[in-house]
């Protein structure tokens, strides 16, 4: 008899965390390896939400919250979303969890039964279908194309939604090809969730400040208003704030999703951290002019990643409107033969000879539901990316 539940058996590990663990394994076996693979700032938690951090634990902030979140950090998020995204939302209209993806989570485990539909485009984040299947729900992708900076058709939109559509999710700027929606772009797919007023919006907005060469970077509750009252908005601190090990997430929508998701959680993981949530408070209400410096320094990183990568054979490498992520193909290397003698029959097997012979660690794209490409994670000093995509040069550059 397994040990596992049948929801368990339906997911898989995520891949992002297997390779960076794997990685992890090799540099301790004494491999020399780069790790590309995790999604997480290079950068320091700036010394203010530190502070903040400190100063709370000094006088005693240590003890439960409300389960989604204190009062202070919901007043705080509220300014924000009408401050950055021209958003008015209530207090009770917020919820906060330890992380985005208990956010996610939450609002999909609140609102699913057996047969409803998730529309995910791909490539994904590797968790969204996992967490559709983990809360009963049917994971239904739609591929796109680099052609169109892997964003969602707004026809193939309408040709995928159904009477048991329930949910749809966007990641904009995208975890994992970086591409971002414009306002037209969202404008376009606003039309088609106007005419089914069943689906609700799942807007994963976690990068938003990472966004380059002027790109304006809007959410599709502000550009559409008649599909607020069917919008969760997500966000974090975690990449903007390079403070992913705080753990805090958070959303805005319609108060009895809200409600709901509160009820989720109070059974769950109750709440956030509460020295995290103060540092978060800090974050927001703080001083924001470390953003565009961090910005310009991951542009430039992209700028070089791009570069160097469309120089190695069979490669092509679109350049992104943010994030810190690329996601370039390798069609160009499907068929041919590795220096270990191996035949790339696949992008996962790309990333492995990759790993075995030159020590660079990167996600193959088939975990993002989108081959034949692999994701790089830029968010590291232009030495070790100049470094790494030296070694994808010249392993291209041995495959047969």
């Amino acid at each position: 008899m397994s040990l596992e539940s049948a929801a368990l058996r339906r997911i898989a590990p995520s891949a992002t965390i297997a390779i960076s663990a794997k990685a992890r394994a090799l540099k301790a076996e004494g491999r020399d390896v780069i790790a590309l693979s995790a999604g997480e700032p290079d950068f320091d938690t700036p010394d203010n939400i530190k502070a903040a951090a400190i100063k709370a634990i000094q006088d005693g902030k240590t003890k439960y919250t409300d389960p989604d979140g204190m009062p202070e950090l919901k007043a705080a998020i509220c300014a924000k979303f009408e401050r950055e995204n021209g958003l008015v939302y209530k207090p009770s209209q917020i919820h906060v969890a330890p992380g985005g993806k208990p956010v996610i989570y939450n609002a999909l485990v609140a609102t699913l039964n057996p047969g409803d539909e998730v529309i995910v485009p791909a490539p994904y984040w590797v968790s969204y279908p996992d967490m559709v299947l983990l809360a009963g729900g049917t994971p239904i992708a739609i591929e796109t194309s680099a052609d169109t900076g892997f964003k969602l058709d707004p026809a193939a939109l309408e040709a995928a939604i159904t009477p048991n559509t329930k949910w749809l999710i966007l990641n904009s700027p995208s975890n994992p090809s970086g591409g971002a929606y414009t306002r037209a772009d969202l404008r376009a797919i606003a039309d088609v969730l106007l005419r089914h007023p069943q689906v609700w919006v799942l807007t994963d907005d976690m990068y938003e400040h990472l966004v380059f060469d002027d790109f304006e970077f809007v959410t599709i509750a502000q550009v559409e208003p008649k599909l607020y009252d069917r919008t969760l908005t997500m966000n974090g601190v975690s990449k903007s704030y390079a403070m992913t090990g705080w753990r805090i997430g958070y959303a805005g929508g319609p108060e009895a999703l809200i409600k709901a998701m509160g009820k989720m959680i109070s059974q769950t993981t109750s709440n956030p951290s509460s020295i995290s949530q103060w540092a978060a408070v800090e974050a927001l209400n703080g001083p924001q002019d470390f953003i565009k410096p961090n910005q310009k320094l991951f542009q430039k990183r992209r700028d070089l990643v791009v570069s160097m990568l469309n120089q190695a054979q069979g490669i092509h490498c679109p350049t992104p409107e943010g994030a810190f992520y690329v996601y370039p193909s390798v069609a160009g290397l499907i068929g041919k033969t590795a220096p270990s003698g191996k035949v790339i029959e696949t992008d996962e097997d790309f990333a492995g000879e990759l790993l075995e012979s030159e020590g660079v660690a990167v996600v193959h794209g088939a975990a993002f539901g989108l081959s034949p490409f692999f994701r790089i994670s830029y968010a590291t000093s232009e030495d070790v990316l100049e470094e790494a995509c030296a070694r994808i040069q010249r392993f291209c550059g041995n495959v047969k």
